[in-house]
């Protein structure tokens, strides 16, 4: 197989490129940042490094170890978003080893395939977006005017023929004009789609086994078998136009090629994120956690690097990337398997947000949590104005209660904003006469601060 797909997004991002991205939405943890900057910059030199050499050079898979919130997940999964890889997020708690209840651990691979797969076809399709659009528009018009009939007798055309043949063309623009106008999106039309193979019954008869964990694609191997089949349905022409011109992109994508660029991704820029780790570390012995070690032992193939079976080919992950985290409050990292320990040699720890990071998170993000909410309300007309003293007593208040009840770390952020904004959030649609909210240090205090002060309220309210 070909191992030198180009970079998804056609950029070479180069280490301070990465943390300069990713400084955009997540405050703070610079080490861990330059981590798996290094990480991610490594797989594109690794396709620069000739044959020879290139399967030779193995990822450097990463472990964050860090309490809740303070952007374990955020940083991988903007990662991936970056480089346009093949990205997946699981929890290692879902998993146990054979004989126990769980998912099987080669499952993680069969979904990143899946999605690498969904993604290069997105890609491909928005490749030959327009040309599927034009077709979709062709195949209304014949609806909307069905073409005349082939005379039948003579064997050539009639004097009239000429000239209707120039005013059912004239029709025909006439009714593309009105369609790219949006004047007859509303109108109802009669198209045929392809009727989707029911496989539910088909499984049930086979047994409650996963088919897809076994690799197979039932559609694959009757489909040939069977002839196609297409049902007729209503529809709006908007709805339609939708329908005909996914149908369309689909036939002039090649899906062949698609699942050879989609598998080549998964080898070589694939990114598995493995949450909550520590959750299966520990516990050696007989016991209720007796699974724990076992699931490590069945993830350390596939973290070593194997091939799994998937609906579409073998996939090899010798080369993906990992990365796992875990607030390891109880267990430790050197409570994993040392072989375990062996295959993820950078470890990374994050650390606790401050009151500063909390200032920092309501404000300088792309997403930051002030404009999201200034957004939500701005919907109902309503305009919310963050003053500084505000937005530092939030952040005060929202580390004094990380301190006091629980360290959720950003999370708690959320639970604050919820409860300060709770009657405007309520009311805007309806009752609210001022339009114009100023949140600063007063509003704050006055409606929080009880709340914080009192222990117990606040463990159940914050």
């Amino acid at each position: 197989m070909n191992e030198t797909p180009p970079p998804a997004d056609g950029r070479e991002l180069t280490p301070r490129d990465i943390v300069r991205e990713l400084d955009r939405y997540i405050i703070g943890q610079d080490r861990a940042k330059k981590s798996v900057a290094i990480a991610l910059r490594n797989r594109w030199r690794r396709l620069q490094v000739p044959p020879g050499l290139r399967e030779e050079i193995m990822p450097n898979n990463i472990i964050m170890i860090g309490p809740t919130g303070v952007g374990k997940t955020e940083i991988a999964r903007r990662l991936a978003k970056l480089a346009g890889a093949p990205f997946i997020k699981v929890e290692a708690s879902k998993f146990t080893e054979v004989g126990y209840v769980g998912r099987d651990v080669e499952s993680i691979i069969r979904d990143l395939t899946e999605y690498a797969v969904t993604m290069v076809n997105a890609e491909r399709r928005a490749g030959v977006n327009e040309k599927a659009k034009a077709m979709a528009e062709e195949r209304i018009l014949d609806i909307l005017l069905p073409p005349p009939r082939p005379k039948q007798g003579a064997g050539f055309d009639a004097p009239g023929d000429a000239v209707e043949d120039v005013q059912n063309e004239a029709t025909r623009e006439k009714l593309r004009a009105r369609l790219r106008s949006g004047g007859m999106e509303s109108r109802l039309i009669e198209i045929d789609v392809p009727a989707g193979m029911g496989s539910g019954p088909l499984m049930q008869v086979i047994g409650p086994m996963n088919l897809e964990e076994m690799g197979v694609n039932l559609q694959d191997i009757f489909g040939n078998l069977m002839p196609k089949k297409s049902k007729r349905r209503k529809a709006s022409v908007a709805e339609a136009r939708v329908l005909l011109t996914n149908e369309e992109a689909g036939k002039l994508i090649d899906h062949d090629a698609a699942v050879r660029d989609a598998l080549q991704r998964v080898e070589n820029s694939g990114i598995v994120f493995i949450d909550e780790i520590d959750k299966i570390a520990g516990a050696k012995g007989p016991g209720p956690d007796v699974s724990r070690e076992g699931v490590q032992r069945d993830l350390l193939p596939i973290v070593e690097g194997s091939s799994v079976n998937t609906k579409y080919g073998m996939v090899k992950t010798d080369h993906i990337l990992f990365i796992a985290s875990g607030a390891f409050h109880v267990a430790k990292p050197s409570d994993l398997i040392p072989e375990m320990q062996g295959r993820f040699p950078i470890r990374v720890e994050l650390t606790s947000l401050t009151e500063d990071d909390f200032v920092k998170i309501l404000t300088l993000p792309q997403n930051a949590l002030i404009k999201q909410y200034a957004a939500l309300l701005a919907t109902e007309g309503v305009s919310v104005e963050f003053t500084e003293d505000g937005i530092r007593e939030i952040a005060s208040l929202a580390s004094k209660t990380n301190e006091q009840v629980e360290n959720i770390g950003a999370r708690r952020l959320h639970t604050i904003m919820t409860t300060l904004l709770e009657d405007v959030l309520f009311d805007a649609p309806d009752e609210l006469r001022e339009k114009n909210i100023l949140v600063d240090r007063t509003l704050v205090r006055s409606r929080l601060e009880g709340i914080v002060k009192n222990t117990d309220l606040s463990r159940y309210i914050l």
